[in-house]
């Protein structure tokens, strides 16, 4: 499985990169804090795979990077994706990171 640092994250959204950012904890969570990516929860994901493109870099993320990679497993083993990238640490990274105020639980 691929895997995306933060800091390679804030690099391309430094740079205005064209990639897809997917969230995939439940709504609850992503109302608390977000990178701003699609939210699709782990659970819906098979289920919304038309929704995540195929075309260029898809980075997948959650708190801690479990759920995330349980997504990028779940939908390169079913639809042969082969542009997923794990965000390693997930949200809990980007606020050690880059923003120490932003709510985690």
């Amino acid at each position: 499985m691929k895997e995306i640092s933060v800091q390679e994250l804030k690099q391309k959204i430094d740079n205005k990169e064209d990639f897809q950012l997917i969230d995939v904890r439940e709504p609850f969570e992503y109302e608390v804090s977000n990178l701003e990516g699609e939210n699709i929860p782990l659970g819906g994901i098979l289920i919304e795979a038309d929704a995540i493109a195929k075309d260029k870099p898809v980075i997948v993320q959650c708190r801690s990077g479990k759920r995330s990679a349980a997504a990028v497993m779940q939908l390169e083993q079913q639809f042969g994706f082969d542009n997923l990238y794990n965000l390693k640490g997930g949200i809990v990274a980007w606020q050690q990171a880059y923003d120490p105020d932003m709510p985690v639980y």
